[in-house]
């Protein structure tokens, strides 16, 4: 037993050390664990046990159990927050408890079924390296440079502060609106931001230890257990799904150039501590494949012959969920489905029912999504042709702006992006030794979800570059199905070991070889011609095309040649994530340390005194109250006005009536391909004059006309950006002073809206 539970030890162990070391007290990892155990994965656990009876490891179960838990605790949240009892969230663990040893019929979920699989003992050592890697990766990455406490947390990435203004928003509002632009709407995929306040709320830790250290932690835990399972599902062996994973969480696009790249050559991992949203999606989105799986493949029929109901309930909840936690899935999913409907009619030769069951589904949640969760808005959205590409040129040449130049140029650089992907996910192309495991509905549903994430990517811009997102989306199952390509037909060869070996060396090395021969250095250096970035991708064809001859020439068989080739062609991938993946875990490359230069230059730069004055006017102000303030601009930063200034309402959880706007909708509607979204001017000029009047011309009349019309009750005032002369004390009361800042009350209540 001790044997068995060794590796979750150790990586328990592990993170607990990296999380002390980067400022998080052992109160507060105890009692977050415990939420996370009590509250979320056990309740779940019981209720998988109840509903779904596929073939798992007791490990897999409880991923699954804590994937539930999340999704259940949101809804639970959403409907205690709204009636205003934010710790009835808990009212879901509790009946989940007492139905479980209440009920005679569920009491024997408490223990896992007899036909539970156990799990080899390396394969639980290899799930656990995995996740140890993923730790390191988050203390390096992101522990390290995203501090707790001011200055130093002023530096933080620029999406952190809204963020945490968004679970401030959730702590105490639903339904939710922008708490950065008091009164607009928040038509985003906002359900992790809930989960987050229903921990705070049970916990008692801080929203910014959760989001900053602690939050992120079980959900990437789950979501290598999950796509482990996933890809043990497609593969069919353990052995395949550890490389589908190895895949997943290593491999990055072959970027053959020497420096910094960006944009659609740069692939972001699957989880992000920066993206909430992003690795909440992924964890919830696994279930959802591994059910459609089942119920699609018609895995482990009973002798009627029909699926239980009650994983078509556990689907419909999952689908709920993701819904409104990553608005990417939906419509990849929907297309996905829409592939495999198609696919197995043409088979069958009549109606694939599962699927078109399935596709009424997620059709059916993203209607609900697009138009009553997001309110029908477009978020930023438009439809411009390979703008993903435009701006992959600014980092390509170094100005930072996006190409407007000739078409063929654009065109040029999207094939050779084009060409990356290919190269890394060649191994799709093995399936064709078998073309029944290439009609496998799981195949053709990721098949289908990666070229529409293909096809909106380039012909969809976003001020955010949020296109990238629907390439992300798809990837880890893209990877599994890549690595089933490359395991069929390895097989079919009857290829041993050794030449597999030495076909995956050779294809490393000569990544290598080609990034430092044809010496291709981005930006580009001036004077340099274009067509250089071809180069490199011009000797990889060359060299694959020579590879697939000598194997030819030697007379391997043509089977064994192809399932070569192909291990040659995806071992490029290789150096890329050495370069992309782990070698800024190792040490600080030269780009690493120059970034940690000036997030250390503008930590310094940072005003004082900003998190006690909003922690003093959170707790001495009403969660309703309106705040008003005469900072807009992302501290720290030279140059125009960046509007994605969000620290106050972060730190306070109070809506402020004009702080930031970039990330407004009434913004992101306005934006066109081609500007910078937080350098627009804010729309609504008559609300920002009225609320700058306050600030540079103090007045009890100005101060009355916020409070009437806006329902501001406090001032939060960077006393650097004063007007000199100007004198809030004749418009309002002082309360607290702290550092650079000060909080004034505005007198008298304010006016109903």
């Amino acid at each position: 037993m001790l044997v068995r539970w060794a590796p979750a030890v150790v990586v328990l162990a592990l993170t607990a050390a990296a999380l002390s070391r980067y400022g998080v007290r052992v109160s507060d990892m105890a009692r977050f664990c415990g939420y996370v155990v009590a509250c979320l994965a056990v309740p779940g656990t019981l209720l998988v046990r109840a509903l779904y009876r596929g073939d798992r490891s007791r490990g897999e179960e409880l991923a699954l159990g804590l994937a539930l838990g999340y999704a259940l605790e949101v809804f639970a949240y959403v409907a205690a927050r709204a009636v205003g009892a934010p710790l009835l969230v808990l009212s879901w663990p509790v009946a989940t408890y007492a139905a479980f040893l209440l009920v005679p019929r569920l009491r024997r979920h408490w223990r896992s079924a007899p036909a539970t699989a156990r799990s080899p003992i390396w394969w639980s050592w290899s799930l656990a390296l995995v996740v140890a890697y993923l730790v390191v990766w988050s203390a390096v990455n992101f522990f390290r440079t995203q501090a707790l406490t001011w200055p130093a947390l002023g530096a933080s990435y620029p999406d952190m502060p809204l963020h945490l203004a968004f679970i401030g928003e959730l702590r105490h509002h639903v339904p939710p609106t922008m708490p950065i632009v008091a009164g607009e709407p928040l038509p985003y995929h906002w359900f992790v931001y809930a989960h987050y306040a229903a921990a705070s709320w049970v916990t008692g830790v801080e929203p910014l230890v959760l989001l900053f250290r602690l939050g992120m932690l079980p959900m990437i835990a789950a979501l290598v257990v999950l796509l482990g399972m996933a890809a043990r599902r497609v593969i069919g062996s353990r052995a395949g799904a550890l490389t589908a994973l190895a895949a997943v969480f290593l491999v990055a696009a072959p970027n053959l150039y020497i420096g910094p790249a960006g944009g659609a050559l740069v692939w972001k991992p699957v989880q992000s501590w920066s993206s909430p949203t992003q690795t909440f999606g992924a964890l919830l989105f696994v279930p959802v494949f591994l059910l459609l799986s089942d119920l699609l493949e018609n895995r482990r029929l009973p002798e009627n012959g029909r699926r239980n109901p009650r994983e078509w309930l556990l689907l419909g909840v999952f689908l709920a969920a993701v819904m409104g936690a990553k608005a990417t899935y939906l419509p990849l999913l929907t297309a996905g489905l829409a592939a495999v409907a198609v696919a197995g009619s043409v088979r069958r030769r009549r109606p694939h029912g599962p699927a078109l069951v399935a596709l009424g589904m997620s059709a059916a949640c993203l209607l609900y999504a697009q138009f009553v969760l997001y309110g029908g808005v477009r978020g930023g959205t438009t439809a411009a042709p390979l703008s993903l590409m435009r701006v992959t040129w600014g980092g390509v040449v170094g100005d930072g702006r996006p190409l407007g130049g000739p078409l063929t140029t654009v065109l040029g650089l999207t094939l050779l992006c084009v060409l990356s992907g290919a190269v890394a996910w060649c191994g799709t192309l093995g399936l064709l030794s078998r073309p029944r495991a290439l009609a496998r509905p799981a195949v053709v549903l990721t098949l289908g979800m990666s070229l529409a994430g293909l096809a909106v990517a380039l012909c969809f811009g976003h001020p955010g570059l949020s296109e990238i997102y629907f390439l992300q989306a798809p990837y880890p199952y893209l990877a599994i199905v890549s690595v089933y390509g490359l395991v069929t037909a390895v097989r079919r060869s009857g290829t041993s070991p050794l030449p597999i070996v030495c076909a995956a060396g050779a294809g490393a090395v000569a990544a290598y070889c080609i990034r430092i021969l044809c010496d291709v250095r981005v930006p580009l250096p001036d004077g340099e011609p274009l067509r250089v970035l071809a180069l490199p991708y011009a000797a990889l064809l060359v060299f694959v095309a020579l590879t697939a001859v000598a194997l030819a020439a030697a007379r391997r068989g043509a089977l064994r040649s192809f399932a070569l080739t192909l291990v040659v062609t995806s071992a490029f991938a290789t150096p890329a994530a050495w370069f992309t993946r782990v070698l800024p875990v190792t040490y600080k490359t030269p780009v690493n340390a120059a970034e940690d230069a000036d997030r250390a230059a503008r930590a310094q730069a940072m005003p004082q005194g900003i998190v006690t004055a909003a922690r003093w006017l959170r707790d001495h102000s009403r969660p309703g109250d309106v705040v008003a303030t005469n900072l807009h601009c992302r501290l720290g930063v030279d140059g125009p006005c960046d509007s994605r200034a969000a620290w106050v309402s972060a730190l306070a959880e109070r809506r402020v009536l004009v702080e930031g706007w970039a990330y407004a909708t009434a913004s992101l509607d306005r934006w066109s391909p081609g500007q910078v979204l937080w350098y627009l001017p804010f729309w609504d000029r008559e609300r920002l004059r009225e609320n700058e009047a306050v600030f540079a011309a103090p007045s009890a009349q100005a101060a009355r006309s916020l409070r009437d019309r806006y329902g501001v009750r406090w001032l939060f005032v960077d006393e650097r950006l004063r007007v000199p002369g100007a004198r809030l004390g004749d418009a309002a009361a002082p309360r607290f002073r702290s550092g650079d800042f000060t909080v004034y009350e505005v007198a008298g209540p304010p006016a109903r809206r």
